[in-house]
């Protein structure tokens, strides 16, 4: 789950399955990973209903991970699959704040940041609508280092936070 950037990274591969039932969207994202490298993004495009949760579990059981989804035209939503795992980012603290709303997760995360020591990770999950945006300006601002951003299920985010050392 590591972050370059607050942007996503660009898709390797697409592959537009709408049209079809589940499971033929899972099957189909299936067969275009095993072809892409450690790391690789794929692109699915899906408007049957059942992918979302479908495709979450799948991406859980086989190392995959689901990094980012969005809605396209037509009812279809992209969803945006990483092939494999980046290694594990050690985490200090956990905030799941999941149904609070903005700008209560960002309070919570400062108040927790500010008792953890520099170099240490919080890991918040969230699903208050805009909280992406809402942690990349306030981590600007900040200078809280955002160390990976991945989705947890469907709708909630999951930040990685570092507290960096004081400024000499």
């Amino acid at each position: 789950m590591e972050l370059e950037s607050p942007v996503l990274q660009e898709p390797a591969a697409m592959v537009d399955l709408t049209g079809l039932t589940c499971p033929g969207p899972i099957l189909g994202a299936k067969e275009i990973l095993e072809a892409l490298k450690d790391g690789q993004v794929l692109l699915l495009l899906s408007d049957c209903p059942g992918t979302r949760d479908d495709l979450y579990a799948w991406a859980r059981q086989t190392g995959n991970e689901v990094i980012q989804t969005e809605g396209r035209a037509r009812g279809a939503t992209g969803y945006y699959v990483r092939k494999g795992r980046s290694k594990t980012i050690p985490v200090h603290a956990r905030l799941d704040l999941r149904g609070s709303l903005c700008p209560g997760p960002i309070v919570e995360a400062k108040l927790l940041l500010k008792g953890m020591r520099p170099g240490e990770v919080l890991k918040l999950v969230s699903d208050c609508p805009g909280i992406k945006d809402d942690i990349v300006g306030w981590a600007h601002v900040t200078g809280i280092e955002i160390v990976a951003v991945g989705e947890a299920e469907a709708g909630a985010h999951e930040f990685y936070l570092r507290k960096r050392p004081p400024a000499a």
